[in-house]
């Protein structure tokens, strides 16, 4: 299998670069050169935001192209436009957040969807998502594959979330855990998703499949108690009831990492009806494996965890959890 992947150094991305590695198929990425590829890889050099940015792909064809794109929509559509007479299939890595908000728990890939379009600038993310699916499916028809993916995590995040919960816990001492402890979580380790992604591709899957552990396979208590076993510390969970916490002005998601408290929101992000790619093979590894694999991924760095420049470092400033735990 002879793949392109557009990106291919950072997070998603890379998880995918090394599982089609791994498959023995021949992968070339096309990317700006400001990280090194995995080994296994071939590269071209490129930035498809630039005037003439796609001129190493005027010439060669693969069976499969993976796009993890997730600005302005006329990235995908140009690539896509230019790529659809010379690749097989095209995989855009897509998000959830196309989905209206509120969408009610239970929601499938029938959800009603955010507008976009493939000739947008960037404008925001759910529209910019979904605008680039627009674009992929314009130029590849059934032939393309949309992954909306949930909350990912795993080794290489760039995002912060559970390196925040894994170096909080690390430090020991007593960790303000916000409640319920038995609440719901959805998310992907990344490794699962490229997985099941490339074995969808290779069997000639095609349109939207919502990515995430299905219902029931983990709690924030799941979570951050992985967390606490894996850096082997001394840390102390306590668990805050909710109201406590909004109360104080903390915020959900960015300062607390992964928890959204029981509502609206929480069925929104944590209650995707994800049996469709069940059915197609999805399998999801224990929160345990992710949690571990992620700390020993982040001993081994040889300096702090990468952060993207466009998002803000999450977390719970120190004094503030002091002050809520009464320390």
């Amino acid at each position: 299998m002879k793949m392109l992947l557009l990106g291919g150094t950072e997070f998603v991305g890379r998880a995918i670069a090394e599982d089609a590695a791994a498959r023995d198929w021949d992968v070339t990425l096309f990317h700006r050169g400001r990280h090194p590829a995995p080994p296994g890889t071939r590269t071209l050099l490129g930035d498809r935001t630039a005037p003439g940015g796609l001129a190493a792909l005027a010439e060669g064809e693969w069976d499969l192209v993976v796009d993890t794109w997730g600005g302005a929509p006329t990235a995908v559509r140009d690539s896509a436009r230019l790529l659809s007479d010379r690749a097989g299939r095209y995989v855009y890595v897509s998000s959830r957040s196309v989905y209206v908000y509120p969408a009610p728990a239970g929601r499938a890939e029938d959800g009603v969807l955010v507008d976009g379009s493939p000739d947008a600038p960037e404008t925001g993310y759910p529209m910019d998502k979904r605008g680039g699916e627009l674009a992929a499916l314009n130029a590849f028809g059934d032939r393309a594959l949309l992954l909306r993916a949930g909350l990912i995590l795993g080794p290489y995040e760039n995002v912060g979330r559970l390196p925040w919960w894994l170096g909080r816990t690390a430090r020991g001492g007593p960790v303000l855990a916000p409640g319920p402890r038995d609440l719901p979580i959805q998310y992907i380790d990344v490794r699962d998703l490229a997985h099941w992604s490339l074995g969808a591709a290779a069997a000639g899957l095609g349109g939207a499949y919502d990515l995430v552990c299905p219902a029931g396979h983990a709690t924030m208590g799941g979570l951050l108690e992985a967390c606490v076993a894996a850096t082997g510390s001394d840390a102390a969970l306590r668990w805050t009831d909710p109201e406590v916490i909004e109360a104080a002005g903390v915020e959900p998601w960015t300062e607390l990492p992964v928890w959204i408290p029981p509502g609206e929101l929480h069925g929104h992000l944590h209650g995707s009806d994800v049996s469709k790619a069940v059915a197609a093979g999805l399998e999801c590894r224990p929160v345990e494996e992710t949690v571990a694999d992620t700390w020993a991924w982040l001993s081994g760095l040889d300096g702090p965890a990468p952060q993207r420049p466009d998002r803000p470092a999450p977390g719970l400033d120190p004094e503030r959890e002091a002050a809520l735990l009464g320390l």
